[in-house]
């Protein structure tokens, strides 16, 4: 084939955000070839390219004429289920491909996996990306973030391809080379493992203003809507504001939310974060409790089981004496609790981010990451212009919370972030992300932990020794022996 009939990057695994993705390339000028096993989703993308504007899309399939249909050096994106799958579609590719091709992985997949497919990849002269995705699937039709790390070489290949292809911000394309490995897919990680707590606080703040306020859904799509103007706004404030819009048209009565099951799923990506913040000793409570709450309302038998022991007890669900809360009054807190809440979330994930990079010396830029999510993804919004500043004002920064525009913040919003918790708490309705939350921002603040007293406790019964506030050095005390002493 003639060099001018060749497509300048693949893409295989047609599923809808891959289909999404690629008609997103090839609405931005870059001819594109796809493939997919099952032939159907090719010929339904050729479909959707030919309808939505006569895009420079051609369909492949066999993997052969495929990868023989793209421009060398080539670039494949590969956008199928993690694990094994991918596996068997770099398998089915690599047959045809060249040394100096490039293999980018688009899936949300575990980072160790990524270096292992790097590694086997090099050795067949080929180059690797694991690159996250982020926005669903309009943000792949439209404009995702897009998080590639791996070969730098690789990403220089394409770059021009993902500059168009991502949400574009007012300080440029929300994607930027991330970092050597699999730095790419465990930003994306933390990414969703700040998704799962922002979507417990805010499933949380709906919680209290319902069942604590009093509010209907109408005026709850109000609220969200005039804080979606404010310090608040984001994508999920936005949606959220939406989700109380929609009727129920199946029963013809009320509005859809209150006829949705309350069990939420989770395909493992916020596992994997809590499970990577407990590996490097970093503390994330907020993305933790979302995770716990996650697992809780999966329950749902034992839940409605342990409601009627617990009624029949004399504990009931009823929330009492919702007329006599100030309304107006508690929106305002719930506001300023969820904003502080949030910061806390995203702080747990920044430290998580600079831990790892440490360890594994992919030098990642904060700063750039916040950037990189002001647009496309599902945790955008419009703070992260402010975290973006707050870690190029100081790349060293500790802690979000100790930015000094952050930590003004966080204590103008305490005192209505302490009377949301209470408040709940008294109620008996959980907010397990805000109370963790406000554990974290009280306990980070404190000079002084009562952690003294359980570091005598493990020198107590295991001589694991303390050290002390007035000298340097280990010791060891006889505990027992000395309060039998003090005993006599």
């Amino acid at each position: 084939m003639e060099s001018a009939t060749l497509s300048q990057i693949g893409l295989a695994g047609l599923a809808v955000m891959g289909q999404n993705l690629a008609l997103n390339i090839a609405e931005k000028g870059f001819p594109i070839s796809v493939y997919n096993r099952t032939t159907s989703k090719v010929d339904e993308t050729l479909d959707r390219a030919h309808r939505e504007g006569q895009l420079p899309l051609t369909g492949h399939y066999n993997p052969k004429d495929f990868v023989l249909s793209l421009q060398k050096p080539r670039s494949v994106i590969i956008l199928v289920k993690a694990g094994a799958p991918v596996d068997q579609t770099i398998a089915a590719l690599s047959a045809y491909m060249e040394p100096g091709d490039t293999i980018i992985d688009g899936g949300n997949e575990w980072y160790e996996n990524t270096e292992r497919r790097m590694v086997d990849a090099s050795a067949n002269g080929l180059l690797y990306l694991g690159m996250g995705v982020s926005g669903g699937e309009d943000g792949a039709r439209y404009g995702p973030s897009l998080m590639p790390g791996g070969s730098h070489r690789a990403y220089l290949n394409i770059h021009n391809i993902l500059d168009k292809v991502a949400a574009q911000v007012d300080d440029g394309p929300c994607v930027t080379y991330i970092g050597e490995g699999g730095s790419g897919n465990f930003v994306k990680m933390v990414h969703n493992g700040i998704e799962y707590g922002d979507m417990q606080l805010i499933s949380e703040a709906y919680d209290v203003l319902k069942n604590v306020g009093g509010l209907g859904n109408d005026e709850l799509a109000e609220i969200f809507g005039e804080w979606n103007r404010g310090e608040l706004e984001s994508f999920l404030i936005e949606i959220t504001s939406d989700i109380f819009k929609v009727e129920d048209h199946e029963s013809g009565k009320g509005h859809l939310v209150d006829k949705i099951l309350d069990k939420t799923g989770m395909k493992g990506t916020g596992k994997w974060t809590v499970q990577q913040a407990a590996e490097l000793s970093i503390a994330a409570p907020t993305i933790a409790a979302s995770l716990d709450s996650r697992y809780m309302s999966g329950l749902k038998d034992e839940r409605q089981a342990a409601s009627e022991i617990f009624r029949k007890e004399g504990l009931t669900e009823e929330i009492n004496n919702v007329g006599g809360v100030d309304k107006k009054k508690l929106v305002d807190d719930v506001r300023q609790a969820l904003y502080a809440s949030k910061i806390c979330s995203y702080a747990q994930g920044m430290n998580l981010l600079r831990a790892k990079s440490l360890e594994k010396g992919w030098g990642l830029n904060l700063g750039e990451l916040a950037r990189i999510w002001k647009g496309g993804c599902i945790i955008r919004a419009v703070f992260l212009d402010r975290i973006k500043q707050a870690y190029q004002r100081n790349t060293g920064l500790a802690n979000l919370l100790v930015d000094p525009e952050f930590a003004r913040e966080m204590v103008q919003r305490q005192a209505a972030w302490r009377r949301v918790v209470g408040l709940a708490i008294q109620k008996g309705v959980s907010v397990p992300g805000m109370s963790a939350s406000l554990q974290y921002f009280d306990t980070y603040r404190r000079g002084r932990l009562p952690a003294n007293l359980v570091q005598a406790q493990r020198d107590y019964f295991g001589a694991h020794t303390y050290e002390r506030v007035d000298r340097p050095g280990a010791y060891h005390t006889e505990w027992s022996k000395l309060a039998r002493k003090a005993r006599v």
